[in-house]
């Protein structure tokens, strides 16, 4: 069976490296790799942490493109190299843009699609936008869906998806994490080398969203600020985002504030660490719903809706919504309320135990005996 996994932003590649590592050791499994980068720098880094070359490099990143340039740049590229290599099935991962044009492009050369990440939604097709739709659109076009959790498996079955199609694994960015946490690491440079993280409670921001630019990106910041100013022995570290238009209210907002770090962007094993040695996470990550309460942190989500509301459920994450005043009175409550704080730490990660990887695989490897 030759699978071919088309990846191109971060996320996807931390979610879906381990994946393709272990299918490169699977005996009857010929694994091709894909590569879109439509996140190029950010792409190259986990890359390089997992020790993954890709078989094809479309390399579309583009300065200020949009996602109609995205859509068609990916559409084209990934065509070619399917009439090339004609794979038995498409691999492709969540809600990214990359995702839905490859398993376009899959469906346009009568390819199967296999969808890793399946089966989340919030029900509102501009929110996560694009996300939202482009995991939907992905999964109409799917024949495989490796759901991560129950929940998911049901949003599926509701929207038609026959029940033998779909496969509960758990989310592959817990493999990803608790191998990338189990490796060393120090920080060597400020200002991160300089917090005093023994006796300072850092927030790790993220904020980042296409629905929060603009106000809810000042409400949010401006939370951050009123914390900073009302708790002495708390620090902010926001690895700011490279969309220009974040850089530019982060720095009209946060910047030149006490406490408040603005760093660049760090690599994965770096921001592994970064979360860790936190006490809470307050993002609009979809992703870091998912991470942090491995590592027991808990996480406040600056969005009004979540396409993970297991993790609400389980109350390990807790959502804050975009109003300043509200951000900020959920910062202090788990801030100042220890209880609620442990409740948040010790809830159970409802995302998997570290195997969905190794249950792909062998979804896949029964798939080939079959074929067999």
């Amino acid at each position: 069976m030759k699978v071919m996994a088309v990846f191109g932003t971060r996320p996807e590649a931390i979610k879906m490296a381990p994946l393709v590592k272990m299918l490169k050791k699977e005996p009857g499994i010929e694994p091709v790799l894909c590569v879109t980068a439509q996140h190029r720098e950010m792409l190259d880094q986990v890359m390089e942490l997992f020790d993954l070359k890709p078989d094809y490099d479309l390399n579309i990143m583009k300065p200020n493109q949009s996602i109609g340039m995205i859509t068609a740049s990916v559409l084209q590229g990934v065509g070619e190299v399917l009439e090339k290599e004609r794979p038995d099935l498409v691999l492709v991962h969540g809600d990214t843009t990359t995702s839905f044009a490859a398993a376009l492009a899959a469906f346009y050369h009568m390819r199967p699609v296999g969808h890793v990440e399946a089966g989340l939604r919030t029900f509102d097709k501009y929110s996560p936008y694009p996300e939202e739709m482009n995991r939907t659109l992905t999964g109409r076009l799917a024949d495989w869906h490796f759901a991560p959790t129950a929940r998911n498996r049901d949003n599926l079955i509701t929207e038609g998806v026959a029940p033998e199609r779909i496969h509960v694994t758990g989310n592959t960015v817990i493999d990803a994490l608790l191998q990338v946490a189990a490796k060393p690491y120090e920080f060597e440079e400020a200002p991160l080398a300089d917090i005093d993280f023994a006796n300072r409670r850092i927030i790790t921001v993220t904020c980042h969203r296409r629905e929060n630019l603009g106000e809810n990106m000042r409400a949010i910041f401006s939370a951050i600020r009123d914390v900073a100013d009302t708790l002495a022995d708390v620090e902010f570290v926001y690895p700011v985002h490279l969309n220009p238009k974040v850089r530019a209210t982060a720095a009209e907002i946060l910047s030149g504030m006490n406490r408040i770090h603005l760093i660049e962007p760090l690599g994965y094993l770096p921001f592994v660490k970064l979360m860790s040695k936190s006490f809470m996470i307050l993002t609009d990550s979809g992703g870091m719903q998912e991470e942090a309460p491995a590592l027991g942190k808990p996480v406040l989500v600056v969005r009004r809706e979540t396409e993970r509301p297991e993790a609400i459920a389980a109350g390990t994450a807790r959502l804050a919504g975009v109003e300043r005043s509200a951000i900020r009175d959920a910062m202090l409550s788990v801030l100042t309320d220890a209880e609620d704080y442990r409740r948040m730490a010790r809830a159970v990660n409802p995302y998997g135990d570290g195997k969905a990887c190794a249950r792909i695989v062998e979804i896949l490897r029964d798939a080939v005996w079959e074929h067999e």
